[in-house]
């Protein structure tokens, strides 16, 4: 018996396409493969396409937090409830601490020293000189001065004092300060308060020195805790 070999070219084209399309899976398997073992190999250069997102965010995150820091203003009269507190006498010096309260609902900063002025009850203002140091609070400059960064219902304090007696050849000093004008580091606007100090039993004393200057002044912008209480 024969067999006859019946030669079709649309079956041989057929089985063409088949192992065209059987060759081309080999290979994409084989460069899948590969590319699997290339990322086990450097683990960081595939797979972390989304990183990059995450990595700007925290970077974004931490930029916002020192920004906020950094933007917070200074406070305002109007922010601040001022009062005089720990009133006294102590080594030839009478005064207090000048309290200042963020009374406000956003924070607020304080450096430098405050604007004061004394008044009489005659209405004599005399405006406080920025004292290198004080006996009352015992108290030293240091430069720079301080930056208080106040939250709500925070405080920050200067010591205001003057010497309680007469200096040279005088035999008393003048009339005392009754109130004190104030006004925060960098604002105009001020409040007027009493100027008793509780503690001496009398207002602050406008005594001057030998030279005839006055010697009532103030610290800067300090914290509680920088000062004896």
């Amino acid at each position: 018996m024969r067999f006859q070999v019946v030669s079709d070219p649309r079956a041989r084209s057929a089985a063409r396409r088949g192992l065209t399309r059987a060759a081309a899976r080999g290979r994409t398997a084989t460069i899948s493969a590969l590319a699997a073992a290339a990322c086990g190999l450097v683990i960081t250069g595939c797979g972390s396409q989304g990183s990059p997102g995450a990595a700007s965010s925290a970077t974004s995150s931490t930029a916002t937090g020192s920004s906020s820091t950094a933007s917070v203003d200074a406070c305002a009269t109007s922010q601040l409830k001022i009062s005089l507190i720990d009133t006294g006498a102590l080594a030839g010096q009478a005064g207090g601490y000048l309290k200042f309260t963020n009374d406000s609902r956003t924070s607020c900063r304080m450096s430098d020293w405050p604007a004061v002025v004394g008044l009489t009850a005659a209405g004599q203002a005399t405006a406080l000189r920025n004292l290198p140091s004080t006996m009352f609070g015992a108290w030293h400059y240091t430069s720079p001065p301080p930056v208080v960064t106040l939250r709500p219902g925070d405080a920050a304090y200067a010591v205001v004092a003057a010497d309680d007696h007469p200096a040279g050849s005088s035999t008393r000093c003048p009339a005392p300060y009754v109130r004190l004008r104030v006004s925060p580091p960098g604002d105009s606007a001020s409040v007027t308060i009493s100027a008793w100090l509780s503690g001496a039993r009398s207002y602050l004393p406008s005594c001057s020195s030998a030279k005839g200057s006055p010697t009532a002044g103030t610290s800067t912008i300090t914290t509680l805790s920088s000062l004896p209480h």
